[in-house]
């Protein structure tokens, strides 16, 4: 198993290399009032994929808050109910 989780491992990175290679040429982005970022195609994929992936996580942090805290609500119940039938 270890040895299919490597070599998958190593294709995904020669297929991101060569994502990265064929996409070099400087694109220009455009802001409002005028602004631009002139950068690598593939730097601006990365920031893209990153900005969204924490806007993803933020975006669940509260249900997963929200969760954690009715998980050791109900782990606290069950705790007291064994004490409960124990005595």
């Amino acid at each position: 198993m270890r040895y299919l989780y490597t070599s998958l491992t190593l294709i995904l990175f020669f297929a991101a290399l060569g994502f990265a290679v064929k996409n070099s040429e400087s694109v220009t982005l455009h802001y409002y009032l005028g602004m631009q970022w002139t950068a690598p195609l593939v730097i601006m994929l990365l920031v893209t994929l990153g900005v969204g992936i924490t806007l993803g996580l933020l975006a669940c942090l509260g249900l997963i808050v929200r969760q954690r805290r009715q998980v050791n609500a109900l782990k606290r119940e069950l705790h007291q109910l064994n004490v409960d039938t124990t005595t």
